[in-house]
């Protein structure tokens, strides 16, 4: 018997500010990714969470336009609205 294993593939979306930037733990909320506070703060001491392909665990970590926040298998392009 064989067993075809595969990964998931990743999807994309866009994320579109108002302001200069964004702090990470707002963005998770921003996105629906977190419902509270508390909850984006643990997806992110969790190392869940990646912005530019790196592990981040600040919460405060300003996210600007051209970033690219990576979470369960989804990556979120950050642009802004202007």
């Amino acid at each position: 018997m064989k067993i075809k294993v595969s990964a998931a593939k990743r999807k994309n979306k866009d994320i579109f500010i108002k302001t200069d930037f964004i702090r990470l733990d707002s963005l998770l909320k921003f996105a629906g990714i977190a419902q509270t506070g508390g909850q984006a703060k643990s997806f992110i001491q969790e190392n869940t969470v990646k912005v530019n392909g790196e592990i981040c665990t600040a919460r405060g970590k300003k996210i600007r336009q051209g970033d690219i926040v990576s979470v369960f298998s989804v990556d979120y392009h950050i642009k802004n609205e202007n």
